[in-house]
């Protein structure tokens, strides 16, 4: 395939030696110009860090072989993880097993709520988690994380001076690799081998899926600034995995900028659609659309994936396209569904949850309570509806009947999980609603009302309208185009 412009200007620059960063849009062919470029300079040696081990083994075939295609944790597992072998196979031990054993044995009281012993556990290995995923050097406050229920801020500092001390202790038991009382995961030796400050010996080093990299391999590959070339590739409009500590190092980064904004994936009227979302999300790039490619806008009766906002929204369409006879599959399977449906369950029965979203609620009622009328708890009011609606039997034996993709007559997923996928036609689920204050332009005002939504929510959006090749039927985002065809009338 002959580059395009914006291709050719890419291996332009690479080949001047600068620190490039690349804002690809959907369906540009980043990787393909990151394959590009490597074979642009077959004398030189590089690295490219993928995003997760499937791109890497992908990347692996179609990169020459003067480039390593590594993930973060097989370059950290090589050098510092493989010393932690005996402690990654080592049997799984109940969380609070665990904080008992390092000091968190018996329950307290904060604010308005209980906290078991067992909450306390989960809380402290959520905060060794958060940790890794930084380029902190010492565990503070920040890294304890929010529980429902205690999101004061002064209630939080009360929950981390209880956990911190244990959170010590844990990364202390962590650094032997022989043995300890905290399970040893993956992400713990990325850390370990993050805080020896390495160095890639390599003369370019490819960054992928850069807007959503987590600080701790930020800071690594920022670090071989002085020595080796840095390109990092991405989509500012696609940095969606804020909330989990991911971080868009394309933003800031001091490099020659480019852009790819033609898309190979879909035809222009997609690609206008995708740009509302792009304005709203104040995003550095807009696309456009492949005249070879006729996508269209409207009714989809049969979509080959219906994208949802939440887990509880593709909850909700397992339910209802399974009751319409359909074979449904779930992108990343159903385990997350079936442990929210059995915490509901758990909850409904009388008994206590371990789940991270409703560990502090002691009864269903209270857990009713708190989504419909604390503003903190409004998500989780979708949750009561359906469980109310359907019991948590009907939703349990509903996860238990999903097939696998390749059996499907529809794929569900979240917004987030199909990042990077692409289906022919594609459904936007209902729970994609406007804000609460959203309302239709006044057709007797000359003046466009205010931006409806967010950029997060803008950012998840345009992941959610990029997906398709064939159809798209906007369906609960639809009242974004709604709004703006009312404005145009009002000043018309």
């Amino acid at each position: 395939m002959k580059p395009t412009d914006e291709q050719i200007a890419a291996m332009d620059a690479f080949r001047t030696g600068d620190h490039l960063a690349l804002q690809a849009g959907a369906g540009t062919g980043k990787t393909t110009l990151l394959e590009m470029l490597a074979r642009s300079t077959p004398h030189r040696r590089g690295r490219y860090l993928a995003y997760n081990r499937a791109i890497a083994q992908d990347a692996t075939t179609r990169f020459p072989r003067t480039v390593q295609c590594k993930t973060a944790h097989a370059l950290a597992y090589a050098t510092v993880g493989h010393r932690y072998t005996r402690r990654l196979n080592a049997p799984r031990r109940p969380a609070w097993h665990t904080g008992q054993t390092l000091g968190l044995t018996k329950p307290i009281r904060i604010g308005e709520r209980d906290i078991s012993q067992r909450a306390l556990s989960n809380a402290l290995l959520r905060t060794i988690t958060r940790f890794c995923h930084t380029a902190d050097t010492q565990i503070t406050h920040h890294h304890v994380p929010q529980l429902r229920g205690l999101e004061d801020k002064a209630l939080h500092n009360e929950l981390a001076t209880h956990i911190l001390p244990a959170a010590h202790k844990a990364w202390t038991d962590l650094q032997n690799p022989d043995d300890g009382c905290v399970r040893f995961e993956h992400d713990h030796y990325l850390k370990i081998w993050a805080l020896t400050q390495p160095k890639l010996d390599t003369d370019y080093l490819l960054l992928d899926e850069a807007q959503d990299t987590n600080p701790v391999v930020e800071n690594v590959f920022l670090a071989q600034r002085d020595h080796t070339q840095l390109v990092m590739v991405g989509d500012s409009a696609q940095a969606i995995y804020q909330w989990r500590g991911a971080k868009d190092v394309m933003t800031n980064f001091n490099g020659t900028g480019l852009t790819l904004s033609q898309s190979f994936r879909f035809g222009p009227h997609l690609a206008e659609e995708a740009n509302r979302w792009l304005d709203l999300a104040d995003a550095p790039i807009r696309l456009t659309g492949s005249p070879a490619v006729s996508t269209e806008i409207g009714p989809v009766p049969n979509p080959d994936a219906v994208l949802c906002r939440t887990n509880v929204g593709a909850m909700a369409q397992v339910m209802t396209l399974m009751t319409a006879g359909l074979r449904v599959a779930l992108t990343g399977g159903g385990d997350g569904l079936h442990s929210l449906a059995q915490a509901a369950r758990d909850l409904k029965e009388g008994r206590r949850t371990h789940h991270p979203e409703l560990i502090l609620f002691p009864s269903w009622g209270d857990l009713q309570d708190y989504a419909a009328h604390d503003p903190a708890g409004r998500d989780l009011q979708p949750l009561v509806n359906l469980v109310d609606t359907h019991g948590t039997d009907a939703i349990l034996a509903a996860v238990a009947q999903l097939v696998p993709e390749t059996r499907a007559q529809v794929t569900i997923s979240t917004a987030h999980k199909a990042k990077g996928r692409e289906w022919p036609r594609v459904l936007i689920a209902d729970d994609f609603r406007p804000p609460q204050d959203h309302q239709p332009a006044d057709q007797s005002s000359p003046t466009p009302p205010p931006r409806p939504v967010d950029e997060a929510e803008a950012r998840l959006a345009y992941v959610a309208v990029t997906r398709t090749r064939r159809r798209l039927d906007l369906g609960g985002l639809s009242w974004n185009t709604e709004s703006r065809d009312d404005t145009h009338q009002a000043m018309s």
